[in-house]
């Protein structure tokens, strides 16, 4: 399981527009070279955004990219799912069935109990982040998140 690079770089270049604060905005070279990525993948990236309503552009002189929306209410469960998809989705059993027209686990399937749990996880954590969240640093985040070492981390030795 792997994020993809559509969502992670789509991520960092929607913070990229969220630091510019409200009114702000920032053109596709000035993204592109912050983050590393090219001109034409910055330019993929922000039009997806703009069709998933996070982002507006404007033409011109003073033009560029902005927030369409404050910052608190770009949720990054509905970003992650407009730039990739969810991990589990409904019909994923429907597509996976192998070279039979149903799959052979379709009445009683362990793996898609923990599909369904992991997706779960997912859209609990992605769905009460916002944008405004992931405006702080990693050490706020660290602590905003309550990251604990696991029982595992403890027990190592030191």
């Amino acid at each position: 399981m792997k994020l993809t690079s559509h969502e992670e770089y789509g991520v960092r270049c929607l913070l990229q527009i969220g630091r510019q604060g409200e009114g702000g905005a920032l053109t596709i070279p000035e993204i592109s070279e912050a983050e590393g990525i090219s001109p034409a993948y910055t330019a993929k990236l922000l039009r997806i955004l703009r069709q998933g309503g996070f982002i507006s552009s404007a033409r011109g002189k003073g033009g560029g990219y902005s927030l369409a929306r404050p910052a608190r209410a770009i949720v990054i469960g509905e970003v992650m799912a407009a730039l990739g998809g969810r991990m589990f989705e409904k019909d994923f059993c429907e597509s996976h069935s192998g070279s039979a027209h149903v799959c052979a686990h379709t009445t009683d399937c362990s793996i898609r109990t923990l599909w369904r749990k992991v997706q779960g996880a997912l859209d609990d954590v992605l769905g009460k982040t916002t944008l405004q969240d992931l405006l702080r640093t990693e050490q706020q985040m660290t602590g905003w998140f309550d990251l604990r070492p696991t029982r595992l981390n403890a027990d190592a030795p030191r």
